[in-house]
């Protein structure tokens, strides 16, 4: 997948002031947000920038998370940041329930929480393990290997197609999906549209088949479901399937990716938790805060001031959770990774209503990849810090990852 043919056709200059022309797109943004945030959080804790037509961009946690419990004045009908305005209105949105306002949002959100429950994950458990055994047998005996293409990005995309029932072999089909929604952006808004076109096309061909063949699945689920006794709508059904494979695959992949690179880095942290694995729970917790990979955002519905700033309607607000998440005024020793923090009411699967309906299955899948790698390779370094590279847009992750096997 080459991020640089798509960004030929980008127009955005460089970043000249985070403060008032900050731009989450860009390549210094992937590779420094940490520090970008902090910057910030002194010197003008919630940034504005007047590109994708006016943004804001809060860092302090008590920012973030007056935003995202306030649904009377910011409006979900898209989380995706862009040169454009959704044309799916609300309370609906283009992708319930993510995109969709109350009183929608209830009962939108409801109908998939089953397919989320922890029976549901329990039973998906055997199956992720041994699919990560298998990543990890075709590169056995590796010196070095890219953890993030090799393994991390492959995880999620099985995951999610096994309980979607989409062809497993179509992975690339859904990274492409992945970096077409999340990571370009910055794309004139015609390349988006076609982009979306070809979204649509594939779904529609796999909810065809669904029609045609019914089976136990996701899917099948949702072209079955109702909501007040009536059908899901066609756009509903296609939204909430795009939802699940765009949302259920790059936030996880980029949280395992993020892990294992602390881990490469942090060589007395690997030790720690090779030594003593009853650790386990907490440190994914630990992960989790220090490297939420979700920034979400919202659309401002009523005027409405926000740490002293006036916002307007349709101007876009992005909700940095990872940058909450390192607030120190919320929490201590915001910037250390602390492997056994007991207190950790992190916000990597977000706040307010809008909070991640499958934080289960990902806490599973982030728990067994590192549980199966660490079993196979107990000590293992980064082959080359300067070749890791991060994801650009509202989910961040390693997209490269090179590591060295040293035991």
């Amino acid at each position: 997948m080459s991020d640089a043919t798509d960004h030929q056709l980008s127009s955005h200059p460089p970043v000249t002031d985070w403060t008032t022309d900050f731009d989450h797109a860009v390549d210094e943004y992937a590779a420094r947000a940490p520090e970008i945030w902090d910057e910030l959080r002194s010197a003008c804790p919630v940034a504005h920038s007047e590109r994708y037509g006016g943004v804001w961009l809060p860092t302090r946690h008590e920012d973030v998370a007056a935003i995202a419990y306030d649904t009377e004045h910011f409006t979900s009908r898209s989380v995706v940041v862009t040169e454009g305005r959704p044309i799916a209105p609300a309370p609906r949105g283009i992708a319930p329930p993510i995109s969709s306002d109350p009183p929608f949002h209830q009962e939108a959100r409801r109908m998939l929480l089953p397919a989320f429950s922890p029976k549901a994950v329990n039973e998906l458990e055997p199956y992720t393990r041994a699919y990560c055994n298998e990543l990890l047998d075709a590169v056995a005996g590796a010196e070095t290997f890219d953890a993030a293409v090799d393994y991390a990005q492959h995880i999620p995309v099985r995951v999610i197609a096994k309980m979607l029932g989409f062809p497993p072999e179509d992975g690339d089909i859904f990274r492409r999906i992945v970096h077409n929604a999340l990571e370009a952006v910055d794309l004139p808004q015609e390349q988006r549209m076609m982009n979306f076109l070809t979204l649509d096309e594939y779904l529609r061909t796999q909810v065809q088949d669904h029609l045609d063949n019914p089976r136990d699945d996701l899917t099948s689920f949702l072209l079955n479901a109702e909501m007040d006794g009536e059908p899901l709508a066609p756009e509903h059904v296609g939204g909430t399937i795009a939802l699940l494979l765009i949302a259920g695959i790059d936030t996880t992949w980029s949280a395992i990716g993020a892990s294992l690179w602390h881990l490469a880095a942090n060589p007395d942290d690997l030790a720690r938790l090779v030594a003593e694995p009853a650790l386990m729970p907490t440190a994914i917790e630990e992960f989790l805060r220090y490297y939420a990979p979700v920034t979400m955002a919202r659309l401002v519905a009523e005027p409405v001031e926000i740490g002293g700033c006036p916002m307007q309607p349709d101007e876009w607000v992005l909700l940095p959770f990872p940058a909450a998440n390192r607030d120190p005024e919320f929490f201590d020793r915001a910037d250390e990774v602390v492997l056994d923090r007991e207190v950790n009411r992190h916000a990597a699967f977000g706040l307010g209503i809008h909070r991640c309906a499958g934080s289960n299955l990902a806490r599973m899948e982030l728990r067994v990849a590192l549980e199966t790698f660490l079993e196979r390779f107990p000590s293992f370094t980064l082959a080359d810090p300067d070749a890791v590279r991060w994801s650009r847009g509202q989910v961040r992750g390693p997209r490269t990852l090179p590591v060295r096997i040293t035991s």
